[in-house]
């Protein structure tokens, strides 16, 4: 009762002197907006901003970017054909060498079991360079997709989505997908690369790492300038100031929200993933077991991938290669022990 009369007071006093306080208990804000009215301001806004675009600085990066891509998929089923690659038949591991490893790390499918050894079968050039997917904008400032809308619109690689709207020149003849381009040499059976000598791999590898170094710094600099959203529980990417309204998440666990995604800002890995694989080194038991795991190198695929080919490899990747690192438990209380009679 003290406190209302109170209020009742300060109320009496701010109509009496026309103030924006009540006394000691803070403000109170009743401001009435029309929103029919700002609709077209904010509309014009958006307008004028999308005449900032594409940015004339970032379209040789966009183009640059392209031409690596181009440079990296063909790069990549040139060497799948001549290293053997595998993948577990139930997860998205991968090991590029004659057999897996056998280190027990496999999921299943759908999560059935884990902490299994993985069950390997051939592998292909989508799961070294995996596709992200994204809708065909007609411009970067349109209205948000809705649900009902989805299949009205083109799904093409997020990067040459991202390249397009950075105003690079995207031929018609480009292929939007890695999913859709050298199949043949997904599969393996691309006549002449068998044939291909030491010195011709170790060419198109050194390439392949160029490019796959060009592709990422270069879609760094885009995310820069341009806004990209992934999804906050799945791996959804859309290339936009906004995120679509395509209820396709299929994360089980939040499907009270009907599977809307929940967008973030992206980053390098969301549009490019690096797919990071077990390396064998040469002090590497032949077939990578599981007590060594904490000695073995963990690289991306396609810079294991080059390795393999005979390309030396730059010095900022020495960390995760582990080049002259121990290759077990056992050689490594084997290299104590012989410190500890050095010492004495």
């Amino acid at each position: 009762m003290a406190f209302r009369n109170t209020f009742y007071n300060d109320l009496l006093l701010y109509q009496k002197l026309g103030q924006s306080c009540f006394g000691n208990r803070g403000r109170f804000y009743a401001t009435k907006v029309d929103l029919r009215k700002l609709r077209p301001m904010i509309l014009k806004r958006i307008e004028r901003r999308s005449q900032l675009y594409p940015v004339r600085a970032m379209i040789p990066v966009a183009n640059e970017v392209l031409l690596a891509r181009n440079v990296l998929i063909h790069g990549v089923s040139t060497l799948i054909n001549s290293f053997p690659l595998m993948a577990c038949k139930f997860c998205p591991e991968i090991y590029i060498g004659e057999q897996g490893h056998l280190i027990p790390t496999c999921r299943g499918y759908k999560r059935r079991a884990k902490n299994r050894v993985h069950e390997w079968v051939k592998g292909g050039l989508n799961d070294i360079l995996v596709p992200v997917e994204t809708f065909h904008l007609n411009n970067m400032f349109q209205n948000v997709i809705r649900h009902d809308q989805r299949f009205d619109f083109d799904r093409i690689a997020a990067v040459v989505e991202l390249c397009w709207q950075a105003g690079a020149d995207v031929p018609h003849d480009e292929n939007l997908s890695p999913s859709s381009s050298n199949l043949e040499a997904a599969n393996g059976n691309v006549d002449g690369f068998e044939s291909l000598s030491p010195n011709v791999l170790a060419v198109v590898a050194k390439k392949t790492l160029e490019a796959w170094d060009v592709l990422r710094s270069g879609v760094e600099k885009l995310l820069l300038v341009y806004p990209v959203k992934v999804c906050k529980y799945c791996s959804e990417v859309h290339v936009g100031p906004s995120g679509h309204k395509a209820r396709l998440c299929g994360v089980f666990k939040h499907e009270s929200w009907k599977g809307a995604h929940f967008w973030t800002k992206a980053n390098v890995d969301n549009l490019v993933p690096p797919k990071i694989v077990w390396r064998r080194r040469p002090q590497d038991p032949p077939v990578l077991v599981n007590e060594g795991r904490d000695f073995y190198g963990r690289v991306p695929a396609v810079l294991d991938l080059c390795t393999k080919a005979g390309v030396i490899v730059p010095a900022k990747y020495n960390v995760l290669m582990k080049v002259q690192g121990l290759s077990g438990p056992a050689n490594y209380k084997f290299a104590a022990a012989l410190e500890g009679q050095t010492t004495n």
